[in-house]
């Protein structure tokens, strides 16, 4: 017995001598960090008890923004449903004059409070379109019966590179005189949601304006974008034509210190110029229009025909609108395409697929943002090039959330021309996502973003690097392989735990959604 207890004892002894050793002398072995057995966290945020996320600011106080008000009304109203107004059904022929006669007729009636007419419905069935459809008015929705072969089937029939359907108010972002006040911190970090201005008095909660940082030439050659090794075609910057204007709302005023919506996506330098704030208008900018649960296709010849179907659905000078359960197969450029004046609008649960055209530049934009304060969800595609992008300038926050590319021909992300604000939150491709210096591709792209992150992603390969001055790119949680990009010798993104399995929160999203109290719509 006595023999017993001490064979015992001495078992007890080595196990724990060999768990100590394997402790001190083999670090890593029960690190979350590098098994991804347990959950880990990112070193740049808390998500606390109670939901609500506290951030982790770098050097000069740079966080990673708040991404949570995107979308249909900021994410803070459900889409709607609006009341049935006529109901189509298909016909022999081209079935585009039947539709179009359809939207005039809504269009003439009066829209209610809400700025709501109506919804069209297209009944099973295929509808055949020679031309484009136009919408033009507030408050209307063109609704299917189903995104399959099956359900309701919009067709770009014959030749011509055309959208199927054009959603296109009018108007611009107009400076309201005498309201321009300038921005009085010296550097207002990214993600802040408030800053000191001049004189505030002219500003109340509710007034929407225009949050402007003007380009410079000292900016543009701290990027050295007056530096891009010239090719035929190739545009150095020139800084008039990078002052960049965000869209925002005061959500309240303590002095002189102005609250704003959404925050800071590029941090505001007198280095190198001094911000400002102005009121605007946006006369004939369309709200409250919707499209759901169609089937859009384009004839074509063969598999790089390029004279046929350009874009299924096309929105400029629109705020609060959505696309929601379609499908677009066949289209050269885009299932959706949100030009600079969209703003708020809400894509989800929809799929581009089989693109048809020569596989080259300006082709196969699957999902196209060049929008501000976009959501981009739930959505497939198939044989695209850049399927969640963003083009030149494009103004933040936007977010590409749960999103899946298959048998791609080249990259996700910012396509050029420094984007600045975008989340890619789980998106999983087969390809590439890459934040990197694009140096002369196209007519001189240059760096293709800043405050670009990527959270939780799968891909094949990325490089996402930082420019050399205003600001930084995310790559957290990134499974698949890091590459050096295009061009050698450029600063090395903020990389964390590549390959690591088991994020938490495993959509940044999401939970920046909860923070805010918001629901998933």
């Amino acid at each position: 017995m006595k023999h017993k207890f001490t064979l015992s004892v001495l078992a007890l002894l080595a196990s724990t001598f060999l768990f100590s050793f394997i402790n001190d002398y083999a670090p890593g072995i029960n690190d979350p960090y590098i098994t991804g057995h347990s959950n880990w966290k990112s070193k740049f945020l808390d998500i606390n008890k109670d939901g609500t996320i506290s951030y982790h600011p770098d050097e000069q106080g740079n966080t990673i923004p708040d991404f949570s008000l995107v979308g249909y009304h900021h994410g803070l109203s459900p889409i709607p449903k609006l009341k049935l107004f006529k109901t189509l059904h298909p016909v022999n022929g081209d079935a585009g004059s039947m539709i179009q006669q359809a939207i005039d007729e809504l269009s003439a009636i009066p829209a209610d409070k809400n700025g709501h007419r109506g919804t069209i419905l297209l009944t099973k069935g295929s509808y055949p379109i020679a031309g484009t459809l136009h919408i033009k008015s507030d408050g209307i929705v063109l609704k299917g019966e189903g995104n399959t072969a099956n359900g309701t089937k919009l067709i770009a029939t014959g030749k011509g590179s055309r959208s199927l359907l054009q959603i296109n108010g009018t108007g611009q972002v107009t400076e309201i005189p005498g309201t321009r006040v300038n921005i009085t911190d010296t550097y207002v970090p990214t993600g802040a949601k408030s800053f000191k201005v001049t004189n505030a008095k002219a500003f109340k909660a509710g007034d929407k304006i225009i949050l402007f940082r003007p380009g410079s030439p000292n900016w543009i050659k701290d990027i050295q974008m007056d530096q891009i090794i010239a090719r035929q075609g190739t545009k150095q910057w020139k800084a008039e034509e990078y002052n960049l204007s965000y869209e925002r709302e005061i959500t309240r005023i303590t002095g002189n210190t102005v609250f704003i919506d959404n925050p800071v996506v590029m941090a505001i330098d007198q280095k190198y110029s001094t911000g400002a704030i102005y009121k605007y208008s946006y006369k004939g900018r369309l709200q409250e229009v919707g499209i759901e649960n169609i089937l859009f296709e384009s004839e074509y010849a063969n598999d790089i025909d390029e004279d046929h179907g350009n874009i299924a659905v096309d929105f400029d000078h629109v705020e609060n609108g959505w696309v929601s359960n379609i499908t677009a197969r066949f289209f050269i450029y885009a299932a959706v395409s949100l030009n600079t004046g969209a703003k708020n609008i809400t894509v989800k649960d929809s799929k581009c697929l089989d693109a048809k055209s020569i596989i080259t530049g300006g082709r196969r934009y699957s999902f196209n943002n060049n929008g501000q304060q976009n959501l981009f969800m739930n959505l497939e595609t198939t044989e695209g090039r850049h399927d969640y992008v963003t083009g030149a300038k494009t103004a933040g926050p936007n977010v590409f959330y749960n999103c899946k590319s298959r048998n791609t021909h080249a990259d996700i992300g910012p396509h050029h021309r420094w984007a600045t604000g975008t989340l890619y939150d789980n998106i999983d491709t087969d390809g590439q996502i890459n934040v990197q210096d694009r140096g002369n591709w196209g007519s001189g792209h240059g760096w293709s973003g800043v405050t670009q992150v990527l959270w939780n992603c799968t891909v094949e390969s990325a490089a996402v690097q930082n420019p050399w001055a205003s600001g930084k790119n995310y790559a957290i949680g990134l499974k698949g392989k890091k590459v050096a990009g295009r061009l050698p010798g450029k600063p090395d993104g903020e990389w964390e735990a590549q390959d690591q399995k088991d994020l938490q929160p495993a959509s940044l999203f999401l939970a920046q959604r909860k923070a805010a109290g918001i629901n998933i719509r």
